[in-house]
């Protein structure tokens, strides 16, 4: 039996998980959502994208685990940093078609698959930037920065609030034992929520922080 015919036999898996979330996708986000997974376990064989290697492994804990945060994201124009091989956004982006997901990573082989990625995947709503996010300048600010093991609550603030509108929110995804002292934040930064996600098939805790820049007097 070759592997993709394995990953395909995850489907009823992701539909069930995309159930157990309240999500409602069409039939091709989920075909999307499959033949992502297959994109990323072939190219992990070689470019190392994540140190998990089992396809069912990456669907709960990849592929679910970004899907969670899907009924919280506010915002048209999102950009996701450190993604590495796409993780939340290329989820995001195939959830919200309508919107704009960009993806930003300074790993020269992690873009080069989200550029292939993004070419199979049809997804004419996000583009890839293989730069570091500090020097990164955008044209146009973003509503929402979303982040997924990225860093600290305080640096990924400090490197990415030059890329948010001043209405806009961060987005942080975190493992609740990776716990911070969120009093150590900078002063002008806002905790508006701290959201527990449950993830399908993983008997772990993940959380979502949102967070906004507060106005300067």
């Amino acid at each position: 039996m070759n592997q993709n015919h394995d990953i395909q036999a995850l489907k009823p898996q992701l539909e069930a998980g995309i159930k157990a979330l309240q999500l409602t996708l069409p039939a091709q986000a989920v075909d999307q959502l499959m033949a992502y997974l297959t994109l990323l376990e072939k190219w992990n064989k070689v470019y190392n994208l994540t140190a998990i290697r089992d396809p069912q492994e990456m669907l709960v804990k990849h592929l679910l685990d970004s899907l969670a945060i899907v009924p919280h994201i506010e915002g048209q124009r999102l950009i996701d940093v450190g993604t590495g091989g796409g993780l939340p956004g290329i989820p995001l982006a195939i959830c919200f078609p309508d919107r704009e997901v960009d993806l930003l990573d300074s790993n020269s082989k992690k873009t080069r698959f989200l550029i292939q990625a993004k070419a199979e995947l049809g997804l004419e709503n996000t583009q890839v930037f293989h730069q570091r996010v500090e020097t990164y300048q955008p044209a146009e600010r973003y509503d929402g920065v979303v982040s997924r093991a990225f860093a600290s609550l305080e640096d990924m603030m400090h490197w990415t609030a030059h890329l948010l509108k001043p209405d806009g929110f961060w987005w942080a995804m975190k493992a609740q034992k990776d716990f911070e002292d969120y009093s150590k934040l900078p002063g002008l930064v806002k905790i508006e929520a701290m959201i527990d996600l449950q993830i399908p098939g993983l008997d772990a805790q993940r959380m979502l922080i949102k967070a906004s820049q507060q106005e300067r007097n």
